[in-house]
């Protein structure tokens, strides 16, 4: 299908007149952007979660199984199936950060590891990106360091039973769902060639 003609030149970026630090909630901030717009003279707040970057893992060891994490998130007060993540520290790369948080989580280690991509996780509201990595040869290692709120199950599912379990809603964790968007390409060139 082809995309829509884009005439951007009719599009105006909002200018930020002024910044306030409205929450400081340990892992974001929440800023009150005042913007405007030049060609109008609209005003009005709008309101960011200004976050660090975030990485998330998929590692396969060489039985070919996905290392899961199955672990309570506060916002939806339930367990969710997914794959090891967390927060960017600053100047880490990606890769760096990927095997950091694959280590600590699962006590997992892996050598081949790569970057398959990014995404903006919400830019409605949120600045920051989140990266995906991609682990292969995942084998255990020294243990996990988790931190101070966590309590982690360690999942290994074969690949084709993650898939399946992302099809049917019982992998349902949208970051979870965006890794097996850049590794279902990635896969398939594997067994193509």
């Amino acid at each position: 299908m082809p995309e829509p003609p884009r005439d951007e030149g009719s599009l105006q970026a909002w200018n930020v007149l002024s910044r306030h630090e409205v929450a400081d909630c340990k892992v974001f901030k929440i800023w009150r952007h005042h913007c405007g717009l030049e060609n109008d003279h609209r005003e009005d707040d709008f309101y960011v979660i200004d976050a660090p970057d975030w990485v998330v893992v998929l590692a396969i060891t060489p039985q070919d199984k996905i290392v899961l994490v199955r672990q309570y998130r506060f916002g939806c007060e339930d367990f969710f199936l997914e794959f090891p993540a967390g927060v960017m520290e600053p100047g880490e790369d990606a890769v760096t950060a990927g095997l950091r948080e694959l280590r600590e989580e699962t006590g997992f280690q892996a050598e081949n590891i790569r970057l398959m991509g990014k995404v903006h996780p919400n830019p409605a509201l949120q600045n920051n990106t989140c990266h995906f990595v991609l682990a292969e040869g995942a084998e255990p290692g020294t243990g996990t360091q988790w931190d101070e709120h966590e309590q982690i199950e360690v999942c290994l599912l074969p690949v084709k039973e993650v898939m399946r379990q992302a099809l049917d809603g019982r992998i349902n964790h949208a970051l979870a769902i965006n890794a097996l968007h850049f590794f279902g390409p990635l896969r398939e060139g594997q067994t193509k060639a």
